[in-house]
Formats: structure tokens, sequence, C-alpha cells
């Protein structure tokens, strides 16, 4: 709120009523004349009453601490709020450490306030609804500036048959025709300017396509920012399930003679790495592709992200790629680059020339090692 304020008052017969209005954080004690007898305390602005009792007598400083404490329980709700873990937080059906497991919030993972108690907050981050502790989270300025950090803004096609072109013209090449409901990466116009020198008008869209930029007509795609969002325990049994009838789907599949030949030579994990490596960057330089690699590894292996390959690459919202079914598309068709064959191998193997990276994304805009069209953090 541009003024944000919260007024506590107490009225009691014949003595003048303290009045505390907080204005942006600073405390301003102005007297006020009595209007009735009423031994309660009122909290104007927000539902809470108190008995008289429930606060020393005549301590000011009492009433400014209770003031303080409904302003810090309300003034958030609605606002962005982000995980800062080094490991998984686990969010609650109540606050306090007692209370029943509901999910997981993992690191960059971000939601909603929806009520703060007790240095615990409850947040809503896509299907997961509960109570977080304070100690682990970010507010205000430092959510919004990790939200930019890990945040996406996602270009989904409204329309079937649109075409993505290799420059902003209508006359321009096409790198492939697009299903209705397709997503990608938005290219920001710092991001544009590194990796292409242009400045793009309305007209078009700039999307990420395989590390390079591809064009899209603005009229035919909605755009949206997203942060990745925590998981239920329904939905973490929900994608254990899935991988599991995945597994039994592809062992049931390598009866085919060329996919016994594929399984013969790579692991589950392998394939689905260099999957993820050629939609993120396919058509960077190899060193950019064992970066991408590299950054899931660093996931794996660090305790604020699952601690599988699959999990990490499934996890809700982390990459676009997965969540826009481009991933299972190139799997099932088999037509994963040799390249990136490669430089998953090597990722797993220990191979990283990006050190600890956690993060990467088109660069422009953010300081970080730049390899190809990429920043890695």
């Amino acid at each position: 709120m541009a003024a944000e304020y919260l007024r506590w008052v107490r009225r009691i017969a014949g003595m003048a009523a303290v009045c505390l209005m907080l204005f942006g954080g600073t405390k301003e004690l102005q007297v006020l004349a009595a209007e009735d007898t009423d031994d309660w305390y009122q909290c104007a602005g927000v539902a809470h009453w108190l008995d008289a009792s429930e606060v020393l007598e005549d301590t000011t400083e009492e009433i400014i601490n209770t003031a303080a404490n409904i302003l810090a329980m309300t003034g958030r709700t609605g606002e962005l709020v982000m995980a800062d873990v080094r490991n998984v937080l686990n969010v609650r059906e109540a606050p306090g450490e007692t209370s029943e497991k509901v999910g997981y919030l993992y690191a960059d993972c971000g939601g909603t306030v929806l009520e703060q108690k007790d240095g615990w907050t409850k947040i809503l981050s896509g299907e997961l609804e509960g109570w977080a502790s304070d100690e682990y989270l970010l507010f205000g300025n430092d959510a919004k500036k990790l939200a930019e950090d890990v945040g996406t803004t996602i270009a989904r096609t409204t329309t079937s048959a649109l075409r993505i072109r290799k420059a902003p013209s209508l006359d321009a090449g096409v790198y492939d025709l697009l299903e209705e409901g397709m997503e990608f990466e938005v290219i920001d116009a710092d991001q544009l300017a590194f990796s292409d020198g242009i400045e793009l008008s309305d007209e078009w869209i700039a999307v990420d396509f395989e590390g390079v930029t591809g064009f899209v007509s603005a009229e035919y795609i909605a755009t949206e920012f997203v942060v990745p969002e925590g998981e239920t325990l329904e939905q973490v049994k929900e994608r254990e399930e899935a991988e599991r009838a995945a597994a039994l789907a592809a062992q049931r599949a390598a009866q085919q003679k060329e996919i016994e030949r594929v399984k013969a030579m790579q692991s589950d994990d392998l394939t689905l790495m260099a999957a993820l490596i050629q939609c993120e960057a396919g058509n960077q330089p190899y060193e950019g592709q064992v970066a991408v690699g590299a950054v899931v590894m660093n996931r794996v292996r660090s305790g604020a992200y699952p601690n599988t390959v699959k999990d990490v690459i499934f996890a809700a919202g982390q990459f676009t790629p997965v969540s826009s079914g481009r991933v299972g598309k190139l799997i099932a068709n088999g037509n994963i680059k040799q390249s990136c064959i490669n430089a998953a191998a090597e990722a797993m193997a220990g191979v990283s020339p990006v050190g600890g990276a956690l993060h990467f994304r088109r660069a422009g805009g953010r300081d970080g090692l730049i390899i190809g069209n990429h920043v890695f953090w």
C-alpha cells in the first residue's frame, strides 16, 4: 500500500486514546479525545479486537509492539514469497515443527503469502498450500530480486501450425511448425540485444528454441511470468509413480530392435539428460551443452534440490522444455543429437565448465559465466 498504516486505538472512560500510526515502518504517537466508555482495543483496517486485559495497563510500548505484530501478520498478504534454502524446505499443515508435512519447497520456489503467525508464513505455491518457517523465506524486495533471477516469462501458443521463424519477418525461414499450447521461454530485450543485436517491435516475440532465437507472431502468443512451484506430498507420489510407469513402458518398448540397441548403449538418466540438453542448448557450442548438464548434476549434489537426475529434471517448474512436453516428445521420436548424448555423459561423469553453478538462462542483463547464448551462475 502507498501509505500503509495501522491504527491502534485504546479507549477508556475519562482518558485520552492513544493512536499509533505506522507509515512505511515509522511510528507516530498521537493523543485523541476519548469517544466513549469501552474496555476494548481496536485495530482498524484488520479484523482484530483485544480485551483490555490482554494489554498491560498504561504501557504504550506494549500497545506499539502489539500493533506492529498485527501489521507484520497482515501486511504481506497476497505478496510474493520465495524459498531461501540450502536444503529442501518442509511445508506443514499448521505453524510449528511438529505439525504434519503437506509438501516441499525447493530452492528457487516461490508462492503467495496467505497469512503470517508466530514466525511462520502460510503460502500458496502451485497446488501446495501450507506453513513454512520465516527463517527460510524471503519477502519484499529480496523475494522480487530472487524471482527475477530464477523466474521465467513463458510464451504459450494459442493457435496450431504457428511458424517459428529465424528472423522477425514473414519472409524469414522457418525452424518448425508449432502446435497449440506449446511453451517456450521468452527472450527479453537485454538478452535479445546480447545474442542477436536487435530491438524487436511489438508485433513479434523472441523465444528460446533449442538455444537459438526463434521469432513468433505476438498475435498468437500468450505470455506469463512464472517461478518454480513447490510440490504437495500427493504430487511427489504421483511423479514417482509416473516415473515407475515410464520405466515399465520403456522396458516393454525395449522389445523393439532399435530401442534395444539404444538402451544397451546408455542409461535412462543419460537419455533424459541428453534430451534436456538438446532442448535447452542443442544449437549451442559443445561446452555450453556440457554446462547445462553440469547444472543438473550440481543440483543433484545440492541439498536444496531433489537428489536424483530424474527428480531434478522433473521437479515442478524447473525446466520449461520438460513442463511443455518437448523433452518427452524428443525422447519418444529418438532424434537426440550425438553431441548432446556425449555432453550428458561428460556432465554425469563430473565434468563441469561452470564450477558449482546451479542456474542458467539466456545471457543479457545478468552477471555470470557466459558460454554461447547462456549465462551460468
